[in-house]
């Protein structure tokens, strides 16, 4: 199905109402995903997506390609939800429309949620996918780039630095969409126009279960943030999680990382979800996909003629 443009304010007035209502804080985990599935028929997949569903590392997964489209290097995409709702559905179209902007392969994880599964299992699940790739896909490390929303951010950035650490791995880069990098800080606000704060409290008290709240797998921002690969970190100053996406960049710039930066005003909460019907969501998505594909197929001198 192709793009439309619906203007931001009726955009906003509708999403206003239909996400305090499946993320509340006194639905039950279960319910809020059965909702969120639901309101993924709002999500089109663009034209043309290929959707092979396979396992990796264990766990459901679908690899999205654009037909007619091939190039080296792949993308594993891990979706937000407060590490305790998301899913396939819910993230399909934002991956099948990476795929076609980069023109990779672009693996979508269902890692294992909380309460049910609570840290590190989604760490676990995303790492193991990773090696999955390196061991049985034909592909090195540096042709892998990871990329994530929300806590799917966060946990983007924990699973470079546990590949960095504990394998000697470095990802190509990584795409950051309002990454939720320190579920312990509490947000001076009480809403914007997607989450709440009671929400987020539940989902980092879910996700945390009787683990280490000073774990840097938990909170990757509060961990060592030296030879991660380029990064892009995408967020909107209406946000919640815009100072901890601020934070996060200026600690990666200390640390060395090559860095972009963006703040969009008149968006929300990973408004990228929304790109099949916000041309300046789509837009946001088209200079990450660019960045990707930087990172997985570097312009050479040679290429420069």
């Amino acid at each position: 199905m192709r793009d439309i443009n619906i203007p931001l304010p009726i955009t906003k007035a509708v999403l206003g109402r239909m996400f305090p209502a499946m993320l509340n804080a006194r639905l039950s985990f279960p319910l809020q995903r059965k909702l969120m599935d639901l309101g993924s028929a709002l999500q089109w997949l663009p034209d043309n997506t290929v959707v092979h569903r396979l396992r990796l590392a264990g766990r459901p997964a679908e690899k999205l390609t654009a037909r007619g489209k091939s190039t080296e290097g792949a993308v594993l995409y891990l979706h937000g939800g407060g590490y305790a709702v998301g899913s396939l559905a819910t993230h399909r179209s934002l991956a099948g429309r990476l795929a076609h902007e980069t023109g990779c392969a672009v693996y979508l994880l269902d890692y294992r949620l909380a309460p049910e599964h609570p840290f590190p299992a989604g760490l676990e699940d995303a790492t193991a996918a990773f090696l999955e790739l390196v061991e049985n896909a034909g592909l090195r490390a540096d042709q892998i780039a990871i990329a994530g929303d929300s806590a799917g951010g966060g946990l983007s950035l924990a699973t470079a630095q546990r590949l960095i650490a504990r394998h000697g791995l470095t990802p190509a880069a990584l795409g950051l969409i309002a990454p939720w990098t320190d579920p312990n800080v509490v947000p001076e606000r009480e809403r914007d126009l997607v989450i709440n704060r009671p929400w987020s409290r539940a989902c980092a008290a879910a996700y945390l279960g009787e683990g280490d709240s000073q774990d840097t797998g938990y909170a990757p921002l509060r961990g060592d943030l030296n030879g991660l690969p380029p990064t892009y970190v995408q967020v909107d100053v209406s946000e919640l999680l815009h100072s901890q996406c601020v934070e996060l960049a200026g600690a990666l710039r200390a640390a060395g990382v090559h860095v972009r930066f963006t703040e969009s005003q008149g968006l929300w909460h990973v408004a990228q979800a929304q790109a099949a019907f916000v041309a300046p969501a789509a837009a946001a998505v088209t200079e990450l996909a660019e960045f990707l594909k930087e990172g997985v197929q570097p312009v050479s001198m040679r290429d420069l003629g």
